[in-house]
Formats: C-alpha cells, sequence, structure tokens
C-alpha cells in the first residue's frame, strides 16, 4: 500500500513539473509584440503656389546730389509665389522659390524748390532656401536675387521710372494647416542697389534698401 501511495506521489509530481515546463515554453516562446516606429517628418516635397500680404519700409538713399536728403519708405505690398522644396537628408530640406509683388512703399519730403516722392511699385525676387523638416513646420534661410520698379516725381518738374537689380536675403518659417496647405512667415532683407533719376536738372542717384514681413498661404502638390 505504501509503494502504491508513493508511485502515486511520485507520478502528481511529475505531472505537476512536466505542465510546468510547458507553461514556462509557452511563456517564453510567445513573440514579443512589434513596436511601430512613428515617422515625425513631414511632407514638404513637391511644388507649391502661394498668396502673400505683408509690410516693407526702407530708405531712398541719395548718393549724390544733396546726399542728406534721403528719403524714408514705408507702405504694403501684395503677391504671388511658385517654388519647389526637395529633402536631401535626414531633416535637411533645400528649394527654389520665385515671387512678385505690387506694392506701394513709399516716402515724400519737401526739398529746396520742389516736394519729391519716391516709391517702389514693385518687386520680385528669385531665391534659394534650405530648411530643417521639423515635422508639422520647416524654419528656413533664403537668399537669392532682388529686383523692384521704382518711381521718383519731382512734382515741381519731372518723374522718372527706373529698374533696380540687388540682392535678398532672410529668414522664415512655414506650418502645415493641411496636408496640402501651409502658412508661411518671412522676413527679407533686400539691397536694390543704386540708379539714376532724370527728374529735370541735375539727375540724383539713389540707393534702395528695404526690409519687408509677409504672411502667406501656400498650396502643395
Amino acid at each position: 500500500m505504501r509503494f502504491t501511495k508513493t508511485i502515486f506521489v511520485a507520478s502528481a509530481m511529475a505531472a505537476g513539473l512536466s505542465s510546468g515546463a510547458f507553461a514556462a515554453d509557452l511563456i517564453v516562446n510567445e513573440p514579443a509584440p512589434a513596436v511601430g516606429v512613428v515617422d515625425v517628418g513631414g511632407n514638404w516635397d513637391g511644388p507649391y503656389v502661394g498668396v502673400f500680404a505683408g509690410y516693407g519700409w526702407g530708405v531712398a538713399d541719395h548718393t549724390s546730389q544733396n546726399p542728406g536728403n534721403d528719403l524714408d519708405l514705408s507702405g504694403w505690398l501684395v503677391g504671388a509665389t511658385v517654388g519647389a522644396n526637395f529633402t536631401v537628408g535626414s531633416g535637411l530640406v533645400v528649394g527654389v522659390v520665385g515671387d512678385a509683388a505690387w506694392s506701394n512703399i513709399t516716402g515724400e519730403d519737401s526739398f529746396m524748390i520742389s516736394d519729391i516722392s519716391h516709391t517702389i511699385d514693385w518687386m520680385a525676387t528669385l531665391r534659394g532656401k534650405v530648411g530643417f523638416d521639423g515635422g508639422a513646420f520647416m524654419p528656413y534661410l533664403t537668399a537669392g536675387l532682388a529686383v523692384a520698379g521704382a518711381t521718383r516725381d519731382a512734382k515741381s518738374f519731372d518723374s522718372d521710372t527706373q529698374t533696380h537689380v540687388g540682392w535678398t536675403a532672410g529668414a522664415g518659417v512655414e506650418f502645415a494647416a493641411t496636408e496640402q496647405m501651409s502658412i508661411n512667415l518671412e522676413y527679407l532683407y533686400a539691397d536694390l542697389g543704386e540708379r539714376e533719376y532724370d527728374t529735370g536738372g541735375i539727375p540724383p542717384t539713389i540707393h534702395l534698401t528695404t526690409n519687408q514681413v509677409r504672411l502667406g498661404l501656400n498650396w502643395h502638390f
């Protein structure tokens, strides 16, 4: 009888150990759940078009004929943009952008024998961009060519219109509003070079510089 009990107990223990080992196998062999990789990059690649409005201020610097009679300029501008972005590395985005704007950045003063006004009628730029892909936003630096048309009006004499060619540089940040639309906030400084204006008498040489703050909407394709 004792021998039978001993066999029964040994059998039970063996069965328990076997069950425990089987359960351990189930736990160890169960594959770990896959961990998803979150893509924090944005979708800034591709062409886009946009519109913008902004405020500009600057100086019409008389580099000849009464060099102290400079005109402070200020006014609004509105325009359109076309460009394209390309991702070239981890977090690095480069691009090219062109824009054209109508403006009324103007200044007036009374010189010795005539009232004078100087107005930047339009501006255009062609620039390169280098930005950082922050996912829902992209800060960037930009620089390139700037062109502007300006009119000098010597009200007691004549008026003259000239085209200035120079350079521009600045910085901005673009925010994704939807999958296809973004909001762009940008600052640009432009040195538009010198031009001579023939308004009667001794023609003055004017050096134009401007600062602009722009807010725009871009549609991406």
